[in-house]
């Protein structure tokens, strides 16, 4: 039988955190003098309680997770965070439907961006800032994950990313809490680095802020319902274009940059291509407005350059509607959506690597067809991949492109149309936040869509942002059998 222990305690402390992460929306409507801040006590309070009650009720020596003791804690910790802070959102002044709190939640701990809200602009400040609070947690979360987790859990060729300076073999948990430490420290002071910049950018304290959070998280929430398009300047897109892009790289890399004084940036072959596949289909968006809609170049660059990479890298920022772009420039973007940023980043998709992975999977199978008798190994960064990596990473593409059919299918028959469905499954289990058409689209949001394609669209998150495997593994029955 499995101890379910080690994992109910984890979820304790998690939910400690939120509730400890609450009293920053508590100050802020408190300072403000807003009756929400009531909410975020009463809602504190209770995740408090049941956090508490788990880590004193389950608290023992944690020196090892099974296997199956990790897939357990990493799909119930984020279900049990999302179902605690959607608690403000239903008892706030924006009284949200619990469907949609928890939607509203869900989008925002995987990063995702998608919302069900209006009016930002006049929205209580405590609200904005948890919105934001709730994709920069789920930003470090899920670059803790990625690095110390899942690589142990094998899963979607994660092993590839078992680095030697942070070995976790054998010691998981020591590991995983030296790797916390560390992405930790490098996060808030990039966050800190990005609200300094645009409040110097002359941006307001309180969005620099929250838009620093939701740029270094590649999360997307805004405080306005005209998202970055609101503040009307260029330095501030080119600034967040730059945000953006750091977001999506590995921090383990910005790790190596602090301790060793290396570029190892530079040398890293997914940052490489990454920055390759954002340069050339930026270049490709720029020309298309450039040329085809009459746009001037400088607005065409940096139009085109800003909301292509924040849809490649899953941030959701928008700055113009690309809905009038043309077909060209949207066909883009969509097909941006599925490749994402790199392994180890808070970035959304399919993640570079695995590109890279499948790509020399399949030149060593054409050599194999032109030289039968050779032998051809895969190679990353000059290094042969193990049969099971690229096992795995293939696995993750089929089950990606299974789980991408199955929710647009789910969509469809609630009722939505062709487009609504098919770019609504997408930016849910890529994490992108906008999709395209008039409803869900640049110039919409999700609130009208009914409450069972929330639900769908809200497991399609989770989904996506826990790399699929470590969710699904949980519906087998020979999961539970002993």
């Amino acid at each position: 039988m499995i101890d379910f222990r080690p994992a109910l305690f984890v979820i304790g402390i998690l939910l400690t955190t939120i509730a400890i992460a609450m009293l920053a929306p508590f100050a802020v409507d408190m300072v403000n003098g807003h009756p929400d801040w009531e909410v975020f006590a009463s809602a504190g309070t209770l995740t408090l309680f049941v956090g508490g009650v788990l880590v004193l009720t389950t608290q023992a020596p944690i020196r090892k997770l099974s296997i199956r003791q990790a897939f357990i804690l990493t799909g119930a910790s984020w279900l049990a965070i999302t179902m605690f802070a959607a608690l403000p959102f239903v008892f706030s002044e924006v009284k949200l439907s619990y469907t949609d709190a928890f939607f509203e939640a869900m989008s925002g701990i995987t990063t995702t961006g998608s919302t069900v809200m209006t009016n930002l602009d006049n929205a209580p400040k405590g609200i904005l800032l948890w919105r934001a609070l709730l994709q920069w947690l789920g930003g470090i979360g899920i670059i803790v994950m990625a690095i110390a987790i899942l690589p142990m859990l094998r899963v979607g060729g994660m092993q590839l990313f078992k680095v030697e300076a942070f070995e976790t073999h054998e010691k998981a948990l020591p590991r995983a809490g030296q790797i916390a430490a560390w992405i930790t420290f490098v996060y808030i002071g990039l966050t800190a680095i990005w609200a300094i910049g645009l409040w110097l950018l002359d941006m307001d304290s309180f969005p620099s802020i929250v838009h620093a959070m939701t740029t270094i998280a590649t999360g997307g929430y805004s405080s306005s319902d005209q998202s970055i398009g609101a503040f009307r300047s260029t330095p501030i897109e080119i600034f967040i274009t730059i945000g953006m892009l750091v977001g999506a790289m590995p921090f383990l890399l910005y790790l190596r940059m602090i301790r060793e004084g290396s570029f190892a940036l530079a040398r890293d072959p997914q940052v490489r291509c990454f920055l390759a596949i954002a340069a050339i289909a930026s270049i490709a968006v720029i020309w298309w407005l450039w040329a085809s809609r009459d746009m001037q170049f400088n607005q065409a660059a940096i139009t085109g350059a800003f909301n292509t990479i924040s849809i490649m890298t899953g941030t959701g920022y928008t700055s113009a509607n690309y809905q009038d772009w043309g077909t060209f420039p949207i066909v883009i973007l969509f097909l941006l959506m599925f490749i994402g940023g790199c392994a180890g980043s808070t970035a959304c998709g399919i993640k570079i690597f695995r590109f890279q992975v499948l790509f020399s999977a399949v030149h060593s199978q054409f050599q194999r067809l032109l030289q039968p008798h050779g032998v051809f190994v895969p190679h990353y960064n000059h290094r042969p991949i193990a049969d099971d990596v690229v096992q795995s990473v293939m696995h993750f593409f089929f089950l990606f492109i299974g789980t991408f059919a199955l929710v647009a299918l789910g969509l469809g028959a609630l009722g939505l149309d062709y487009m609504t469905a098919i770019t609504g499954a997408a930016t849910a289990i890529c994490n992108v936040g906008p999709a395209m058409g008039p409803i869900i689209g640049p110039s919409g949001n999700f609130t009208s869509l009914p409450d069972a394609a929330k639900w769908v669209l809200s497991a399609g998150m989770i989904l996506g942002r826990l790399e699929l495997f470590t969710v699904l593994i949980l519906f087998i029955p020979s999961f539970w059998r002993r």
